[in-house]
């Protein structure tokens, strides 16, 4: 099986040390192309307007100055000699699970897999950021082998990525795994206001906690009480409940 392996955090990211490491422990013939810098919250965005500068790592290890989209499309029409049989985008620092799957450059690298027919799984690793406490990627570590090989094991059908999410939790404390439906945030960003020395005004986004509406069966609810959750998504966004009331607009 070969396998490429990509993410959103960049090239020198820690949570890309262990996503290789998961897939050695699946494959020998692993490959990484990973952005050069931290492409975070680009979702789904290509590079047009700028050349993409391939830079060799390692043997089968590439940076690229671009987005994880980018990434894939490299990944499998220009440096690996044969087609990958899966692609696994991550391991990511924080969940992405709910509304936020749509910012995800994580998640983005997996439906552009998923786009060019491979199999492809996202997977990020939650953790305290309100009290700044250390990434528990061991979870990810222990954990992610066993469950992606039984996720392949069942197969992954055309236009749907699987979506993986650890708990914040010690790898001993996982309760074990939920499959989720993908819930909904409080939208949390904001505009933080300031002036620059000549008094002009600049911005930036920032995320402020909301309250949540928990609902049982979703990647939240399983995540708060240390499972696992695996949450398959589809490329396909056409709202079918939504035809119906639209139809006698049709001519």
């Amino acid at each position: 099986m070969r396998i490429l392996v990509t993410n959103d955090d960049g090239i020198n990211a820690p949570g890309l040390v262990v996503l290789r490491e998961i897939a050695e422990a699946l494959s020998s013939e692993v490959w990484v192309v990973a952005p050069e810098t931290d492409q975070s919250g680009l979702s789904h965005s290509l590079t047009l307007n700028d050349p993409l500068r391939l830079r060799r790592v390692e043997e089968r290890v590439f940076a690229l100055r671009g987005t994880p989209t980018d990434c894939v499309i490299m990944g499998v029409r220009e440096v690996m000699k044969e087609a990958p049989d899966l692609i696994l985008s991550g391991v990511n620092s924080g969940h992405n699970i709910s509304d936020d799957v749509t910012y995800s450059g994580t998640i983005a690298a997996a439906m552009e897999g998923t786009m060019l027919r491979v199999p492809s799984i996202a997977l990020s690793q939650g953790y305290d950021w309100d009290s700044g406490a250390e990434i528990p990627w061991n979870v990810a570590r222990v954990h992610a082998p066993d469950l992606v090989r039984k996720v392949i094991d069942k197969g992954i059908e055309p236009g749907i990525l699987i979506n993986i999410n650890f708990p914040s939790c010690a790898a001993d404390d996982v309760a074990g795994v939920q499959i989720t439906r993908q819930g909904a945030l409080t939208h949390g960003l904001f505009l933080d206001k300031r002036d620059d020395g000549r008094m002009n005004p600049y911005y930036w986004l920032t995320y402020r906690r909301q309250p949540q509406n928990v609902i049982a069966g979703t990647d939240m609810d399983a995540l708060q009480q240390n499972y696992i959750s695996i949450t398959p998504l589809k490329l396909d966004l056409t709202a079918d409940e939504a035809m119906k009331r639209y139809s006698d607009l049709a001519e």
